[in-house]
């Protein structure tokens, strides 16, 4: 039996690292926002048949369109260009398509999404909303269900830590995508959200079995046996069916990662990455929290 619980201070060192370089990376890079939160355009399409270079079309947008602030990037997978620049009406919108398709008869048009940037705001608050009720909602439901086993450690101390565990499964790929944006300029937009929405709904599932095992076997060893030593014995009794699960999880993201659709790429490796310190948290994080708390009078 691995003596998990035993070795928390390494556990919780490795943690403490992690997220501390990510809440720096997030504090001093921030996010690189995509135009649905500060408000923008994105205007996706291909011209294959006339083969433009990608310094072609920056130079087009600025000194043709005079889209002095548009940043163009081109994916090779698909043979596209994607152009992000500030806000445009439709009858601009319409112009510019027109001069596209002058200079390469080939231009068809994808996608085209104006957004403002008071609409874009409301956007990010919304969303950082549903993060953080997400968040609250678990932790008050696991501090609910677990109030039959509030001894040696009360119930809303399970939802304390679960909420932790959840801080510390998302604020990784979140440090990660801050780094990412400042070295690579990769932009944030809902779907960074989705993915750390699903890494929370992954990350509180894995934990949540870890804990109703320890209740499980509270109810049967209380008194009999040391609070640690129940608590590592759930683990490791849950060890298997956690790896087994997770590791399914992680060879379907892998191959999305490399064989999937560029577009989700980024999302795809949130969700990988926050899977992974999912698995990490529930084994050598929360549990050994549980053992942690105890005795704790706050």
């Amino acid at each position: 039996m691995l003596n998990i619980t035993g070795h928390r201070k390494i556990w919780f060192t490795i943690s403490a690292i992690l997220v501390g370089a990510a809440l720096v990376a997030i504090g001093v890079w921030r996010f690189r926002e995509s135009a649905e939160f500060k408000g923008g355009t994105q205007w996706e399409f291909s011209a294959a048949a006339d083969a433009p270079t990608l310094s072609d079309v920056q130079a087009f947008f600025v000194n043709n369109l005079k889209l002095t602030d548009a940043a163009v990037s081109y994916d090779a997978q698909h043979q596209t260009f994607l152009a992000t620049f500030s806000s445009i009406s439709e009858a601009a919108h319409q112009t510019d398509a027109a001069l596209l398709k002058s200079r390469w008869p080939s231009f068809a048009e994808l996608s085209f999404q104006s957004i403002s940037p008071s609409v874009g705001a409301s956007l990010r608050t919304n969303a950082l909303i549903a993060l953080v009720l997400v968040i609250i909602g678990i932790s008050l439901y696991i501090a609910y269900a677990f109030r039959k086993a509030s001894r040696p450690v009360s119930s809303w101390k399970y939802g304390w830590i679960t909420l932790l565990t959840l801080f510390h499964d998302v604020s990784i790929p979140a440090g990660l995508l801050a780094v990412l944006g400042h070295f690579a300029h990769v932009e944030i937009n809902s779907d960074f959200i989705v993915a750390l929405l699903v890494v929370m709904g992954f990350s509180v599932h894995d934990t949540i079995v870890v804990f109703d095992r320890v209740r499980e076997n509270l109810l049967v060893r209380r008194g009999k046996e040391p609070f640690e030593q129940i608590v590592n014995a759930s683990v490791n009794q849950t060890l298997a069916r956690s790896i087994n699960t997770s590791l399914t999880l992680i060879l379907v993201l892998l191959a999305l990662l490399f064989v999937g659709p560029a577009g989700l790429w980024y999302f795809v490796l949130t969700l990988l990455v926050g899977v992974t310190t999912g698995i990490y948290s529930s084994i050598f994080i929360a549990s050994p929290m549980l053992v942690a708390a105890e005795g704790k009078k706050v």
